[in-house]
């Protein structure tokens, strides 16, 4: 009987329960494991909820097993190969095993091997257990197959498993349940099921930033459009960003002007609101003499001018040691200087501080996986669907993009429009991929093409609502034509509901558009390139066929001439960036839905202006006033459904509305000069979102949160003028969003705001001189989120019990000293933040929120006393932050609330111990609590005293700061000490696999860790170790940190399973890799970092498995050398020497592929 139970698959089936996709897969010899470990593993797993393949039962009688078989291979995340006695005997096995490592290799598979009666050293092949199969299988099958099931076995045996005999068969399934657990935990929070193949491309690029040294380095990613090269540059800068002293990512690096992407990058960098530069020249300096100290990490995405690398990071002298700069590009060739190469394509992986990564097209298996996601909702077609997906994978090149445009529009259709497509597929060249994506936009009906092409050239980066209104009055269906669009993989809606459209697709609308007359732009539907609309304007080349044009700021003054604008009669869309309009304009844009004017002149020359159809007015950085004399040409009619006025800095008063009764959306924004909105708002019965609101002011965000006495000086920087809302704003009965933020001359809400109730979203933040709210706010029954952030509101009313539907409110940095009775009445309500206020303590009705899932009261001083046990009644809350307060006690009825996941209780220093905490926490913060005795009573909390504690709190990760300890838990611990405690505790923690003691400035206390046998990870920063008596012998990475004292070398003997040794600011004169340390047999990195007085590392060849050697910042480091009759480092493939300058000879590597020698910074 062979390894599968042998019970087999259908091949030729229409279904099969193959076809679902499984989480774990289990390898094994039935007669050997079945009744024993197998069986009770398997069911243990059903029992946990993991999807788990088990051959015997799946498999059917009577059928030879096939493809469906290797799909469930391929299609599930972790292996679990089981070994027995007669594992080897059985080819079956053999073969699952050997497919398994070769899946590993291609993609990120987990294997965990268990050992049942033997060894590892029996699957490696060093007793004659498995060689005596092997020696059979090879007179039957080949020597092929043999030597292929010889190195898999080899391979799978190298992996740190479990053995049986070591544990016991209870303890082991508990040890293996768990590390899957965090397996498919790990898959599935730090990688989204979207990124398809990308983290072996992660994992390239990851090894070029090399984040371990102290260089600025410049890492570009460059590739054809759609490949993925902004996809890899995010989910790199999510995963790292947080390791740099600041950040910053300039997407679409293109379609902005170097002064913005300097303000923005300095910004977000530096924390600065609105940087004063004002030229670009002021901003390359202020860059280079902020970011020179600062350890930055900074993404230039779409980058495709030399200008623009030369005005944000020119050198890496502009920024901090260990700065990282990522640029992504389509074109290489503005960077030629940085490639060494000017005169040729040929691009290298490195020159100077420039390292160079090419995007590669999807491997085949990834590109299926992809496109299946897209087209059948799965990580696998169905078996009689895996023929023609393959064949369109092949057709699209392995481009993301195509995978995704086309897998969505094959999304629910019939098998024979995957023929067809399949066909038009295979006739299109493969490097065409426009002709690809264009089969999707053929498939679209004329009003669906026609909103695709205005995105392509215009509306990208464009709100989607101003969008939605101007559609809507072309007679066009936007609601069915985004939706389309959507689910097609068209566009897409980004943050701030903006509208989003990849470059592959945007090249193919302006293509489109660009055939429809390749020699005469002026038969174009559509202009978007403002030199080439200016061209046909001015020139009366304009034709009946535009559309849409936008229109440049001419180099000099130029007025806009009726005779020129009356070619264009089909007009809908035009923006505008200067100019005027001259002569007589009647019946001319009567068609015109959408007007964009920039830098709009404040007195308009046009006569008979009438713009009737007019849906989208955008007025912006003009010197427009209430009586600019354009306001009754744009507001002459019942369609006008948005305005919206930004930076018009002339503007004191709002004109009069009263024309635009159907007005659906109106934002004032950044008007710094308004002090009136016209009482006519008031007749605006359909509006549905109104936003006055000014950029926050650095000044006022200070004063607020430092909160300033009334009598400071910061004061007379703000002018309080009368209330800028009038009454009349509760005559619109349809306002559903209203947004009034950062405006200092908002200082009470006019009574007639409880008639607004419609309303769903109110927010006041940064309103500084609001002081109260009216009683009135308690009839807006709908109101669903209320901001108050940032305001002097000191009490709220009692009516606010009334708001029933309210889920969130948010009071961080008020005056709130104390919350009415009648809060609990809001049972609706999901998230209440307080931080920063001067609560003094929350009323007990707060407990009755059963439906509360976040209560965040950060940094409230004046709150003091115990949690109390009442908070039980927040059965649903997840989240409670009561960090920076004076809490002082924790209930012992904590542990009934099932649902909580973090408890953060950061710098309490009144806190004086924990309870039992719910088993259902996942991140617990207590930081510099000095109060609490003893970390014992911590770990009593946490059930450290346990044999095995992480069964008390099986999903904890959490860190613990006592005044003296940094700690975190989970599969991994740290603690951060700065006294002397008592560690004879941590022999108890069996279960640890990672762990960081940091002692700085201090020896290390007497500490036994020999008896941690799962210790993987060890971290030591201290003066002196020698008191440390013990390591485990299953130590894969040690790193001694910040050592003054000699080390006990002796102390690492029994290390033979060390990978990676990190010696870093360690007071050595001489390292000698030979008698102990030359046992460490599996060594294969060895880093030595700031070691300042390390004169000579001696033997280095007795560490016959090196591969990686780094020496960087030992500056008196002679020599690195090995006797001369002792072998060469035969496997050394990376030698990194950094700014060692008296270095004098260097190891024999003679197969060294990689060798960096920079001597001197």
């Amino acid at each position: 009987m062979e390894c599968l139970g042998r019970k087999s698959l259908p091949i030729n089936g229409e279904s099969s329960s193959l076809s679902r996709d499984y989480e774990v897969f289990l390898s094994f010899r039935g007669p050997d494991t079945r009744l024993t470990i197998t069986d009770s593993l398997y069911a243990a797993m059903i029992r946990a909820g993991i999807r788990v393949f088990k051959d015997d039962e799946e498999l059917r009688v009577g059928k030879e097993i096939g493809g469906e078989l290797l799909r469930a291979i391929s299609n599930s995340k972790i292996y679990v190969p089981i070994f027995s006695k007669d594992y080897a005997s059985s080819k079956w096995c053999l073969r699952e095993l050997a497919y398994m490592m070769e899946c590993r290799k291609r993609e990120e598979k987990a294997v965990l091997p268990i050992f049942y009666e033997v060894d590892a050293s029996d699957v490696k092949l060093k007793t004659g257990l498995y060689g005596k199969a092997l020696q059979k299988h090879e007179r039957d099958s080949g020597e092929d197959a043999s030597k292929q099931w010889e190195e898999a076995l080899k391979e799978v045996a190298g992996i740190k498993g479990w053995n049986l005999k070591d544990y016991g068969l209870d303890k082991l399934i508990a040890l293996v349940l768990e590390e899957v657990f965090n397996k498919l935990r790990y898959s599935q929070t730090n990688w989204h099921d979207d990124l398809v193949g990308i983290h072996y491309q992660m994992e390239a690029v990851m090894e070029l930033l090399d984040q371990d040294t102290l260089d600025v380095r410049f890492v570009v990613i460059h590739g054809m459009g759609g490949i993925g090269k902004t996809t890899l540059a995010k989910t790199i800068f999510k995963h790292i960003s947080s390791q740099f002293q600041c950040s910053s990512f300039l997407s679409d690096i293109r379609a902005d002007n170097i002064l913005s992407l300097q303000k923005k990058l300095l910004c977000e960098t530096l924390d600065i609101q609105h940087p004063k530069v004002f030229d670009a020249n002021e901003g390359t300096d202020m860059i280079k003499k902020r970011l020179g100290n600062q350890k930055a990490i900074i993404v230039l995405d779409d980058m495709d001018k030399r200008d623009q690398l030369m005005k944000l990071a020119r050198k890496s002298s502009w920024f901090g040691l260990g700065s990282r700069i990522i640029i992504t590009t389509r074109n290489t060739y503005f960077l030629a200087p940085e490639t060494g190469n000017l005169d040729n394509n040929i691009i290298p992986v490195r020159y100077r501080d420039f390292f160079f990564y090419e995007m590669k097209e999807m491997q085949f298996d990834h590109a299926l996986k992809l496109f299946s996601k897209h087209s059948f909702e799965r990580d696998s077609p169905p078996h009689d669907y895996i023929k023609i997906s393959s064949e369109i994978v092949k057709f699209t090149g392995g481009l993301p993009l195509a995978l995704e445009v086309i897998g969505s529009f094959l999304h629910s259709k019939s098998k024979r429009t995957w023929k067809v497509t399949s066909k038009k597929l295979n006739k299109v060249p493969h490097q065409d991929v426009q002709k690809k994506l264009l089969i999707s936009y053929k498939e679209l009906e004329y009003e669906q093409q026609q909103i695709f092409l205005d995105i392509a050239c215009h509306c990208i980066g464009e709100e989607r609502i101003p969008a939605y209104y101007m559609w809507k009055a072309c007679d066009f269906s936007p609601e069915t034509g985004l939706h389309v669009l959507i689910h097609l993989s068209l566009i897409k809606f980004i943050e701030d509901d903006r509208l989003w459209m990849h470059d592959q697709l945007r090249d193919l609308g302006r293509e489109i558009v660009r055939q429809e007359c390749i020699r005469d732009p002026g038969r174009q539907s559509r202009l978007w390139c403002p030199t080439v609309a200016l061209d046909v304007v001015q020139n009366n080349l304009g034709t009946y066929n535009i559309v849409a044009l936008k229109l440049p700021k001419p180099a000099n003054a130029h007025n806009f001439t009726s005779g020129e604008l009356s070619r264009l009669p089909s007009l809908r869309f035009l923006e505008l960036e200067g100019g005027n309009f001259v002569g007589d304009f009647k019946n001319l844009l009567s068609k015109l839905k959408w007007l964009s004017w920039r830098h709009c002149p404040s007195n308009l020359h046009a006569n008979g202006l009438c713009l009737k159809n007019l849906a989208v007015l955008k007025v912006s950085e003009s010197d427009v006033t209430e009586d600019w004399n354009g306001w009754g040409p744009c507001m002459v009619n019942d369609n006008l459904k948005v305005i919206y006025l930004t930076s018009c800095k002339c503007l004191m008063r709002t004109p009069d509305f009263s024309k635009c009764m159907k007005l659906k959306r109106l934002v004032i924004k950044d008007c710094e000069l308004l002090e009136e909105i016209n009482s006519s708002i008031g007749q605006l019965g359909r509006l549905k979102y109104l936003e006055i609101s000014e950029e926050p002011r650095m000044i006022s965000e200070i004063r607020d949160s430092i909160n300033y006495p009334p009598n400071s000086p910061y004061f007379n920087n703000f002018t309080i003028r009368p209330s800028l809302l009038p009454d009349s704003i509760g005559d619109l009965k349809s306002l559903s969003m209203l947004k009034v933020e950062y405006l200092n001359n908002v200082r009470a809400l006019p009574h007639s705001i409880g008639e607004l109730l419609d309303l769903k979203h109110m927010s006041l933040c940064g309103c500084h001189n609001l002081e109260k709210l009216p009683d009135s706010i308690g009839e807006l029954r709908l109101l669903l989120c209320l901001d108050l952030s940032r305001t002097k509101i000191s009490a709220l009313p009692d009516s606010i019990g009334r708001l029933e539907s309210l889920l969130k409110i948010d009071l961080s940095h008020t005056n709130i000293a104390e919350l009415p009775n009648s809060i609990g009445n809001l049972r609706q309500l999901k998230f209440m933040r307080l931080n920063w206020t001067k609560i003094k303590e929350l009323p007990n009705s707060i407990w009755t929120l059963e439906n509360l899932e976040e209560l965040t009261a950060r940094g409230c001083y004046y709150l003091e006393g115990k949690i109390p046990s009442e908070i039980t009644g927040l059965s649903q809350l997840t989240i409670l932050n009561l960090s920076e307060s004076k809490v002082s006690g924790v209930p012992m009825t904590i542990n009934r609330l099932s649902n909580l996941r973090e408890l953060v209780l950061t710098n309490c220093d009144g806190l004086q111990s924990l309870p039992d905490l719910p088993t259902s926490l996942t991140k617990l913060e207590l930081l510099s609590s000095p109060g609490i005795p003893s970390i014992s009573d911590i770990t009593r909390s946490l059930g450290l005293q346990e044999p095995l504690p992480l069964k008390a709190v099986p999903n904890l990760r959490c860190r613990l700061s006592l005044s003296s300890f940094f700690l975190l838990l989970s599969r991994a611990y740290s603690f951060y000490c700065r006294q002397y405690p008592k560690l004879e505790w941590l022999g108890k923690l069996h279960e640890l696999q990672t762990l960081r003691l940091v002692f700085s400035d201090f020896n290390l206390p007497p500490t036994d860790l020999s008896s941690l046998s799962q210790l993987r990870s060890l971290e030591i920063t201290c003066r002196d170790p020698r008191s440390l008596t013990g390591l485990p012998s299953s130590l894969e990475d040690l790193c001694l940190e910040d050592v003054k004292a000699p080390i006990e070398w002796p102390l690492f003997s029994n290390l033979g399973n060390l990978c990676e040794l990190k010696l870093c600011g360690c007071q050595l004169r001489e390292i000698e890799f030979d008698n102990l340390l030359g046992q460490l047999e599996n060594l294969q990195r060895l880093q030595v970092r700031r070691c300042e007085r390390l004169v000579r590392l001696s033997n280095l060849a007795s560490l016959k498995e090196l591969r990686v050697l780094s020496v960087e910042y030992c500056p008196q480091l002679l020599e690195m050398e090995s006797e001369p009759s002792s072998p060469k480092l035969e496997k050394l493939r990376s030698l990194r020497v950094y700014f060692c300058e008296s270095v004098q000879k260097l190891p024999d590597i003679p197969n060294a592929f990689e060798v960096e020698f920079y001597p001197q910074r």
